[in-house]
Order: structure tokens, then C-alpha cells, then sequence
């Protein structure tokens, strides 16, 4: 992400190099010189980035009227009608071909066509005016498109979730009596063949009267036009349509079949003279019969791979049980409920942050919040992929669209509507499968073209079987497709309409698009929030994953095992640290300052808090400047120096101090003060994470390389090394941001993959340049490693991170299967519908046999991606039991 990858590069003025004595008499604010100074560590040329302002700890933030701006520069087009590649390649043509548009992908299975606009469209005209411009130009080419409004509150957009499955209920029970109408037909149609059938098999059935009309030509053209009038009336009229504006589709090909076939029949049913066999009126009732059942078996299929973001959707709460207060009421009170508490039931939209939401046992919590009073367990498996509900109490996070199972809870709400965690999933995953894989480019290539080049097969078909064929081979006119008196005329146009209905441009299609809505729909569920189809593909071709060690291959939360000083007491060093660490975010700062907290130390006040990512954090405390990090970093902030022996007996004493065990990281962060240079020194430990051992051992099973990759110290960082089993050669201590990402791209160079897994805003920079991004989500919070990821694990389990990979590969072999099918079906099937083994072999298709062909090609792409879920069920099954058996009891 840009302004992730920019963390580094603020626009912070240079000046000469300064340093601090004991009676410096500094004429200038000094917390300009602090912020000159810091920007001498970093070796990128500096740049101004408009939009963007500088906070404390270099939080970086985009102004209001920039955010809204690029917010705005994209559109999402609901476009209805698209059937197959043909027309996803036209309606990407019609949207491309603007000159306002920068970029479109058009997604056939979600119907949406996402653009984004040019940056000085922006300036000259309104997004809304560009939408309605654009979607008009679409539905002229026979679809119908319209703009999706964005940033609709949940109750609108759960209700828009209902209409539309109310709508797609209704189009599959039309479907369905299209089906059940379209094979009485077939039927009917065939049913005189059945007695014929049935004296081959020895079973004799007298000819009635009813057998006898059926057997009426007449009577079969009078079926043949219901069908084509009937259930295959809006197929036809479709396909039409779309010929007319210029944007044939499948509907097209089938269209011009049926009626190709019906035609032939019926203009041989009225000139008896051209002795065709008119029983051909059976071809187009059966080819609409397959066509419209594969059609809907295919829709039944494609709405099955997008019910896990139906899920997801179920999970959004509209109503919230509001909880109000008497303002006399003691807000430190630990009750769930007071007695002057009264409760409302409002929409969820209505709901502030701060705001008391009451939520009962069995109930969705409705908005982000905090436990303000309460016990309780919660069901986060919909969110993190963990089986086993989690305990909560007071202060502890709790999620929207999570399940409150054992007790009642009051939350204070934290974040609302559409800016709640399980709203942001939905809209990531949303926007995941509008992107496109780019091997799905193959696809787009060849679909584009595909119902015209097959058109004009067709046509070659027919001239060359009537002009050449039916006289370079004359006993291909022995076969029963050219009728009984071997019509050359007759055998052309049936092989002409076979190649029209055997080709499928569905499948190819759909071959992608399946694959990839289950496989984002389904990482969503295991906790693994994917940003797109391309990311799968990228993450798919990884072979080296580095990690960053402090909250990633440990546990993120250090705890601070020993202090030691020259001259000062053990208190006085962590009063000074953590009155500069107070607002900093690093785990390693909030450890100082929660055991600062925990010795009720009173912290002192500070001016001009400044962090530099990677080395430390500066400020003024009590009018003097202190510096807390790195030894070399804090050294460098003053002109008085420590001893080289002085320093080493220094880090002794702290090192020897802990007593933490061997899955222990173990830091030393030293303490510098204006007119003292280094005065102490603070050692930190953090556990291991429980899976990171297993985590790099079932990444090395696979073949890929592990690396570290950290700021820390060697010993520290060879010590987790030699622990998770990560090969010296592959160990990288003491790194600033810049040269993490120097180490990504040598890798890059080399011609290698790489994912990068990290949590802190020192890792973001090196996030970005990799080539999958995958960070770790502590307590539902949004950081700058989140923002700069292609990956966020939700359930902050690094063991996630092989389940992801694994998704990734499964997702992509489905992806390759579906495109092998699709294209080896239409090579091999169209080549013999066309009749290729006509002469040698007497093998020859019929076109309602074609129909049942193209029917099946579609089904197996959508019902291949659908055994994906296997993927998840199979997991879930091996490594969590039953849900319910593990539940824990919950609190006394």
C-alpha cells in the first residue's frame, strides 16, 4: 500500500548534525532538532506526500478531504444479464473503452463490474455523474447495470442482503418450473421413440391412439414451438438481443441452434419434396431440455459457492438492546444491570461509540466493544477460525457478529455499523472476489472472441460438409444425421448447429471466478482475511516466508524481567522509560510502562514524544531529553559517552538478572539522558508463541525456506532461531525497517517469492515490498502492519499462516483445473461436433446431445470449485474437535 511503504520517506526537514552536553544552551525548539535528527537515520531521499500528516509516534493519517477523494475514485456497477466469458469480455470493453477510466474488472459470478477512475476525472466531474454515464453505456449493449451505493448503514445493507436471496429463491423456483415445463415437452416429444425402445428390449406395448398422435409431424412441430415460445422463450429472446447490440453471449449460440433446428424441420415438414426427415423437430425440444436443466443445476451450484458469504452477512446484527443510565448512577459499578437502568431496542446504526449495549446468553453482539461489566464465554469461531469459545470479562474485546454464550454482558461500544470488524470482513471479501486472478486473464483472452470465432466455425462447417465434404466422403451420408435418404443438405446444417451448442464459453467464465469465491469465502471463515485473487495466486508461488521475531515469532507481550543502573535505583530508571514510552504502541513500551504502572511508580509529564521505528523513542521529561532503545541509537542522541566495559558490565547485569527459561526472547533496552549519556539498562523477555515451532517445521515439510528477520540483537535473535529450528544462514539481527526490506528485495532479485509475516509498524514497509503480505490482528485493531498486508490472521495464530498457504494452493489448483477442463473440453468437443470423425470412425453428434455436452462442461467447473470446501471440512476435522465437547465450563 502506498502510504504504508511511504512510513519512511515523511517529508522531515535536515539539518546539521547536533549533539547535547552537560550546559547546552539550546536557542531553538528542540523538538524540531529531535525530529532533524531522527531523519538523518534514514538513507531514502526525502519527499512531501500530500494528504498526509504527521502525529505522534509517526502515526501517519490521511487528511478527511483526501481520504473521501480516494475513496470516491472507484466505482461498483451491479450489472445484470452477463451469461458467459463473451460477455464479461464486453462489458469489460464497453467500461475500458471510456476515457475516464483508469482500470475495470467485471466478475461474472457476483455480477459486479468494479472501476476505478482517472484522478483528474475527479476534478472536472461528480462520481455519480460518471456511474450513471458509464452504467447507461452498458445496459445499451443489452445488460442492465446500475450503481451499488457504498457506505450504507448495516440495517440497509442486511436488507438489501434478504431482497437479493429472496429474489435469487424466487429465480431458482422459476427456474425449476422452466425445467419441469421444458422436459414434459422432451417427453411428450420422444415418447413415440419409447415404444420402438422398449420392442428392441423384447417388451411389446400396443400402439394407441395417443402413441399414434405423437407420432403426427405436425403435432412435434406444434411441441417444438411451445418449447421454443415457452420455457426457452426468455433464452431465445436474450440471445437475440444481445446479437443485435453486438454482444453475442451463450444464449446467442443456443439460440441460433434451436432455431436453426427448427426451421430445418419445419421447412421440411411443408415441402415434402425436399424428403428430409422431419422427426428433427425432437432436436430443438430436447437441446432447450439439457440446456435449461444444466442451466439451472449451475445457478443452483453458483448460489451454493456464495453461501459462505451469505454467512457472513447472517452474522451482522440490526438490532442493539441499548442500555441507559441515570446519570447519579456510579459509573464504576460492576453490574450488568442497575436498577435504574432502562433498555431500548434500536437499530444497530443508531448505536454511538461509548454507548451501553446490553447483550443476553445466545444472542449476536451487535457492535465492537469492550467488556464494561460481566462473565461471560464468546463464540469468535466465525471470525478467527477457533472452535473453542473464548472467556471474557471486564476490559477484555469483544467483536460484532461473535456469539455471547454463557452469561449477560454490558459493552461499551468502541465501533459501530459499518466501521465493526465483521463489517470491514465483509467488504474486504467483497472486494477480494470482485478482483481478478491474473491467470484468469487467459480466460478473458480467450472468451472475448470465443462466440464470434465459433459463429464462424459454424458457418465453415456447413459450407464445408455441403460443398466438399459430403463428396470427398460419401459414405458419411450413411449415417442417420444426414436422414434416411442421406441428405447432404440436412447433414450440414445439423453439424453447423452441433458446433454452435457443444461450445462453452461458460465454463471458461466461470473457471476462475468459482474457484476464487470459495476459496476468499472460505478463508474468511478460518480467520484469514484476504485482500484478493491475485494475493492467492502470489501466495500460491511463495518459497521463502520471513518472519519478524517481537510479536510474531513471540508472543507480543514482553514483560520486563530485570532493570539495572550506574548511579540510579531500579525505580528511577523505569520512571524515566516509561514516562517516554507512555503513548508509544510497541509491545516492548507497553511492557515498560505496565510494570511501571504495576509499581505504581508516578510517572512524570512529557513534551515532543518522537518514535523512530526500529531504534527507539525520544522526549522531554522534567526539561531534559531521554532517550530509551537501542544502545548504539541512544549512545548517538548525546555528546557524553559510556565506556565500552561500562556498557558490557552493564548488559551483564541486566542479562543475568532474568531468569526467564530457553523459550524466552530476551531484549536489553538501554535508558540515555541529556548530560549523562547512558544511564541504565532494562532487559524484556517475551514467550514464544506456542505454534511457531510447528508453524517453520510444516513450512520446511513443504519445501519453503524460513527466515528471520529483527531489529533485536544477534544473541537474542539466535536464540528464537536455534529454538523454532531456523538455520543460522537464514538469521538477520539488528536490521533497521530499511535494511528488512533490502533483505526482501535481494531475495526478489534472486528470483524468489516471499511472503513477509509481521505485526508492528517497523514491519510495514517490508509488508508492502514482499510479495504476499501477512500480518498478524492483535484485539481487533487496526495497525499500519494491517493496512500494508495482503493477509491479516484474525485469529493471530501463526499457524495461520500454513493454513493460508495451503488455501492458497488449493484455490489455484481448482483455478488451473477448471481452465484445463474448459479449454481441452472445447478443443476436443467442438472438433467432433463439427464431425472430425464423421469418415473414419461414423461418429457423429446430435444437437440435442451437443446441448447435454455444454450442460455438463458448465455443472463440472461450478460443482469442481464447490469440492474446495472439502479443503475446509477436512481441516477442521483434523485439527479441532468437537466444539461443544471442549467447551469449557466458564467461570464460578
Amino acid at each position: 500500500m502506498p502510504m504504508a511503504g511511504n512510513l519512511l520517506r515523511l517529508s522531515l526537514s535536515t539539518q546539521p548534525k547536533l549533539c547535547f552536553g552537560n550546559d547546552a544552551k539550546l536557542k531553538v525548539d528542540r523538538f524540531d532538532l529531535l525530529k532533524r535528527r531522527c531523519h538523518r537515520r534514514f538513507h531514502f531521499r526525502p519527499q512531501s506526500i500530500p494528504g498526509l500528516v504527521l502525529y505522534n509516534s509517526l502515526e501517519t493519517r490521511l487528511k478527511p478531504e483526501e481520504s473521501s477523494k480516494l475513496k470516491d475514485s472507484s466505482v461498483l456497477l451491479d450489472v445484470n444479464g452477463m451469461m458467459c466469458g463473451g460477455c464479461v469480455s464486453r462489458v469489460k470493453s464497453v467500461i475500458s473503452s471510456d476515457e475516464r477510466v483508469e482500470s475495470a474488472v467485471v466478475n461474472l459470478l457476483t455480477e459486479t463490474a468494479a472501476i476505478k477512475l482517472k484522478k483528474e476525472v475527479m476534478e472536472s466531474d461528480t462520481v455519480e455523474s460518471v456511474a450513471e454515464s458509464i452504467a447507461q453505456r452498458v445496459s445499451e449493449c443489452g445488460f442492465t447495470a446500475k450503481r451499488r451505493v457504498s457506505g450504507l448503514g448495516i440495517g440497509e445493507n442486511v436488507r438489501k442482503w434478504k431482497e437479493m436471496s429472496k429474489k435469487k429463491d424466487e429465480l431458482l423456483v422459476k427456474s425449476r418450473n422452466r425445467v419441469a415445463f421444458a422436459w414434459t415437452l422432451v417427453a411428450l416429444c420422444c415418447g413415440a421413440h419409447v415404444s420402438h425402445f422398449l420392442h428392441s428390449l423384447g417388451i411389446h406395448i400396443g400402439h394407441g391412439s395417443f402413441l399414434e398422435i405423437l407420432h403426427n409431424s405436425y403435432i412435434k412441430g406444434g411441441l417444438a414451438l411451445t418449447a421454443l415460445l415457452g420455457p426457452g422463450r426468455d433464452l431465445l429472446v436474450d440471445g437475440l438481443m444481445a446479437f443485435k447490440k453486438g454482444s453475442p453471449n451463450m444464449n446467442s449460440l443456443v439460440g441460433f441452434g434451436s432455431i436453426a433446428a427448427f426451421i430445418i424441420s419445419a421447412v421440411s415438414l411443408l415441402d415434402p419434396g425436399l424428403e428430409w426427415d422431419a422427426s428433427f423437430f425432437d432436436e430443438p425440444v430436447m437441446l432447450l431440455g439439457f440446456v435449461l436443466l444444466g442451466r439451472s443445476l449451475e445457478e443452483r451450484a453458483r448460489i451454493r459457492a456464495s453461501s459462505d458469504m451469505n454467512e457472513l452477512l447472517s452474522l451482522i446484527s440490526t438490532q442493539s438492546r441499548l442500555m441507559i443510565t441515570s446519570s447519579d448512577t456510579d459509573s464504576s459499578v460492576d453490574s450488568v444491570l442497575c436498577s435504574d437502568a432502562i433498555c431500548i431496542e434500536v437499530p444497530s446504526d443508531d448505536i454511538r461509540v461509548g454507548d451501553s449495549v446490553l447483550v443476553l446468553p445466545g444472542e449476536t453482539i451487535p457492535v465492537d466493544g469492550k467488556v464494561f461489566a460481566g462473565r461471560s464465554v464468546v463464540d469468535e469461531s466465525m471470525l478467527t477460525g477457533e472452535s473453542l469459545p473464548v472467556f471474557k470479562e471486564k476490559d477484555l474485546t469483544v467483536s460484532a457478529g461473535t456469539i455471547n454464550w454463557d452469561g449477560p454482558l454490558r459493552i461499551e461500544a468502541t465501533s459501530t455499523g459499518s466501521n465493526s470488524t465483521i463489517s470491514k470482513i465483509i467488504r474486504m471479501v467483497e472486494d477480494a472476489q470482485g478482483q481478478e486472478a491474473p491467470v484468469q486473464r487467459l480466460a478473458d483472452a480467450i472468451a472475448g472472441p470465443f462466440v464470434y470465432s465459433i459463429m464462424t466455425l459454424s458457418a465453415a462447417t456447413f459450407a464445408f460438409w455441403y460443398y466438399a465434404g459430403s463428396h470427398i466422403f460419401p459414405d458419411v451420408l450413411l449415417n442417420d444425421i444426414a436422414g434416411p435418404y442421406g441428405d447432404p443438405l440436412l447433414l450440414s446444417l445439423k453439424l453447423a448447429v452441433d458446433v454452435l451448442v457443444v461450445s462453452c464459453p461458460c465454463a471458461l467464465g466461470l473457471a476462475t471466478p468459482t474457484a476464487i469465491l470459495v476459496g476468499t469465502s472460505l478463508g474468511a471463515r478460518q480467520g484469514l482475511l484476504i485482500r484478493g485473487a491475485d494475493v492467492l495466486e502470489r501466495l500460491a508461488n511463495v518459497d521463502h516466508v520471513a518472519f519478524d521475531k517481537t510479536g510474531t515469532l513471540t508472543e507480543g507481550k514482553p514483560t520486563v524481567s530485570s532493570v539495572a543502573s550506574f548511579t540510579y535505583d531500579e525505580s528511577e530508571i523505569l520512571q524515566a522509560a516509561a514516562a517516554v514510552e507512555r503513548t508509544a504502541t510497541h509491545p516492548i513500551a507497553k511492557a515498560i510502562v505496565n510494570k511501571a504502572e504495576l509499581l505504581t511508580l508516578t510517572l512524570p509529564e512529557t513534551r515532543g514524544q518522537l518514535v523512530e521505528p526500529g531504534f527507539g523513542t525520544l522526549a522531554e521529561v522534567n526539561g531534559r531529553l531521554v532517550a530509551v532503545g537501542k544502545l548504539q541509537w541512544v549512545s548517538e542522541r548525546f555528546k557524553i559517552k559510556a565506556s565500552p566495559s561500562d556498557l558490557m558490565n552493564l548488559e551483564h547485569a541486566v542479562t543475568h538478572r532474568s531468569s526467564s527459561a530457553s523459550n524466552y526472547s530476551k531484549t536489553v533496552v538501554y535508558v540515555g539522558r541529556e548530560g549523562e549519556g547512558v544511564i541504565g539498562a532494562i532487559g524484556i523477555s517475551d514467550c514464544l508463541r506456542f505454534d511457531a515451532e510447528s508453524t517453520v517445521s510444516r513450512l520446511q515439510q513443504k519445501g519453503i525456506k524460513t527466515i528471520l528477520i529483527s531489529g533485536d540483537r544477534e544473541e537474542a535473535v539466535a536464540t528464537i532461531a536455534k529454538t523454532v529450528g531456523i538455520e543460522r544462514e537464514f538469521v538477520n539481527a539488528s536490521v533497521t525497517p530499511q535494511q528488512k526490506s533490502r533483505v526482501i528485495s535481494t531475495l526478489q532479485t534472486a528470483g524468489h517469492h516471499i511472503a513477509m509475516v509481521g505485526d508492528g509498524i517497523n514491519d510495514a514497509p517490508s509488508l508492502a515490498l514482499a510479495d504476499v503480505g501477512i500480518a498478524l490482528q492483535t484485539e481487533a485493531q487496526e495497525t499500519a502492519a494491517s493496512d500494508a498486508a495482503s493477509i491479516i490472521l484474525l485469529g493471530n495464530r501463526l499457524s495461520q499462516v500454513v493454513d493460508a498457504l495451503d488455501l492458497a494452493q488449493a484455490t489455484m489448483s481448482k483455478v488451473y483445473q477448471n481452465l484445463s477442463w474448459a479449454i481441452a473440453y472445447n478443443i476436443v468437443a467442438i472438433p467432433i461436433a463439427a464431425g472430425v470423425l464423421l469418415p473414419q470412425f461414423d461418429i457423429a453428434m446430435t444437437p440435442s446431445f451437443s446441448g447435454g455436452l455444454m450442460a455438463l462442461s458448465s455443472i463440472f467447473v461450478v460443482t469442481n470449485s464447490l469440492l474446495l470446501r472439502l479443503h475446509g471440512s477436512e481441516k477442521s476435522r483434523k485439527s479441532n474437535p468437537a466444539k461443544i465437547s471442549q467447551m469449557p465450563a466458564g467461570p464460578s
